[in-house]
């Protein structure tokens, strides 16, 4: 080495104005271990401590570290020796290293650390061509002359072959993407640990499942003994008790059919806490499909555990009343222990190769995962992602809730043509012991069709109709419609669309709630966001004619 101090891994001027340096054989360990303690909860510990412990091997080569001290300000006579591309890359060492001595077991380990930064490459085209180039050759060579110490090139290597990997053949691509979300996050944490340690203390003291289950039971008593014994509260009562008993059954894949008035946010969160604690479960994943069902789902588990909940979709990040510095930490691997996310990102943590999106991954090993409005899958993928869901379940931990007031077909079918067949899920539990009762019990809606069922309502006639009623509820199909017939409306008459950003979409729907609950007559044009679980109660909805997926809501 040109210079005398130990090889660095990050460079970071304090604000004291000191220099600090991180060693970089500190780093290598320091990944390895807490890479190995996320992937031992599936049995990968050997195989992900590898990569963390060579993942920035090429960083000990002397380019790397004249770059590192001329890049970040520490040594600026070194700043003419660099890489071609004003960088050095420091990746691909490790990766090579660990195919050329463990052979198909190193090219596991070689995709995890090649990925590491730029996200996972193609298993063969992509990584084949990087690791055959003479850059990769050369700085292999030069990391190794840098004479790296021992415990760092005599790691432990993985003592169990590829056959014992969860789920086989079929679950292979899922464990290789768990092991690169363990390296990943442990990378990030420990440089962040270095770079930014003040930020160390908001990821610590999240509360525990014992504690959250105490907080929803205290706010359930409280709940019930102020609601009034009506027909629904005590069917909401009866689900309530019917998710407790369901949540001391085996993790698996459960269901919920429950009408809309039923209660099922509540109830949830009732079997997940209790499943979570009586099977020792480490967080809580609440997925649905539209933000305007996640923002008041938030807010009602906010309004139980505090801070504990993170919400994770793009109006949220935008939001700094519901984003601060602990929870937008949170959302980068989701460690807290109450998630709210999207469809969009649950699925993308589950498929995408970037390496901000696959991190958040392990973190779902023996957790409790809601899918809520699990109708709105898309058909087109509905295949891989159960695939990946029954993996999940079967080889990771993780319990899978299924809840939506239509429940879709989901057990496996097969076809004369067996190109049509589906593979889905073996077993699944029903919570409610009697849907069909309960919705008969629920139904509190009177449906009129119109008498010519082939001749259309023109917009002018319908207006007219509309403005008839005090209060009413229009939904019709697409944005054109909602601005047509809402042209032809009173002044007053309010709109909700998917086109509308997030904060605006809800001071609307905070306005009608409001206005409904202080008997204010209130008029309303919106397409179907308003049927996808946005919590509001009209005594009289027009409904368009749609397909039967939109009827089915």
């Amino acid at each position: 080495m040109c210079s005398k101090e130990p090889p660095l891994a990050h460079v970071r001027l304090g604000t004291d104005g000191c220099w600090y340096r991180h060693s970089l054989v500190e780093h290598l360990q320091a990944v390895a271990q807490r890479s190995g303690h996320f992937a031992s909860g599936f049995g990968g510990r050997d195989w992900a401590a590898l990569a963390g412990q060579w993942h920035d091997l090429g960083k000990y080569r002397d380019r790397f570290q004249h770059y590192i001290r001329a890049a970040s300000g520490l040594d600026r006579e070194t700043a003419h020796i660099e890489s071609r591309s004003g960088r050095t890359t420091h990746s691909t060492a490790g990766a090579l290293l660990a195919e050329q001595r463990l052979g198909l077991i190193g090219r596991v380990v070689a995709y995890l650390i090649a990925g590491h930064h730029a996200g996972l490459h193609d298993w063969s085209e992509g990584l084949d061509a990087r690791m055959a180039s003479a850059d990769a050759q050369e700085e292999l060579a030069e990391a190794l002359a840098a004479e790296p110490p021992a415990e760092i090139l005599q790691a432990e290597f993985p003592q169990a072959d590829l056959q014992g990997v969860p789920g086989g053949s079929m679950g292979f691509a899922l464990w290789v993407r768990m092991l690169f979300s363990c390296l990943v996050d442990a990378d990030f944490l420990d440089t962040e640990a270095f770079m930014a340690p003040e930020q160390v203390s908001s990821r610590a003291g999240w509360p525990g499942m014992e504690l959250l289950a105490e907080r929803f039971d205290a706010a359930m008593s409280e709940l019930l003994a102020k609601a009034e014994p009506t027909p629904v509260n005590l069917l909401r009562r009866e689900i309530l008790q019917d998710w407790r008993n369901a949540a001391l059954k085996p993790p698996g894949v459960f269901s919920l059919t429950v009408p809309t008035g039923g209660g099922k946010t509540l109830s949830s969160m009732a079997f997940a806490l209790n499943h979570a604690r009586q099977h020792g479960k480490r967080r809580i994943i609440h997925v649905i499909p539209y933000t305007s069902i996640i923002e008041q789902t938030a807010d009602v588990f906010r309004g139980i555990f505090g801070d504990a909940v993170i919400e994770h979709h793009s109006a949220a990040e935008s939001d700094p009343t519901q984003e601060g510095l602990r929870s937008r930490l949170a959302c980068e691997n989701w460690d807290a222990p109450i998630v709210v996310t999207t469809s969009v990102q649950f699925f993308e943590s589950l498929f995408a190769a970037r390496t901000s999106r696959c991190r958040k991954l392990h973190n779902l090993v023996d957790s409790v995962v809601v899918l809520d409005e699990v109708q709105l899958l898309p058909p087109g993928l509905l295949q891989p992602i159960v695939d990946a869901l029954r993996l999940l379940t079967e080889q990771y931990g993780m319990t899978l809730v299924l809840s939506t007031a239509t429940q879709p077909a989901l057990g496996n079918r097969c076809y004369f043509d067996a190109a049509r067949n589906f593979n889905g899920f073996d077993r699944m539990h029903e919570i409610i012991p009697d849907p069909d009762r309960l919705y008969a019990k629920l139904k509190r809606v009177e449906v009129r069709m119109p008498g010519d069922m082939q001749r259309a309502t023109d917009w002018e006639s319908l207006a007219s109709e509309l403005i008839e009623h005090d209060s009413v509820l229009v939904v019709v199909n697409s944005r054109r419609h909602a601005r047509e017939l809402h042209r032809l409306m009173p002044p007053d008459t309010l709109h909700l669309s998917a086109l509308m950003c997030g904060a605006h979409r809800s001071r609307v729907i905070t306005e009608i709630k409001q206005r409904l609950a202080d008997d204010v007559p209130t008029r309303v044009v919106s397409t179907q966001l308003v049927e996808a679980g946005v919590d509001l109660d009209f005594p009289v909805v027009y409904r368009a004619f749609a397909g039967l997926d939109s009827i089915a809501r």
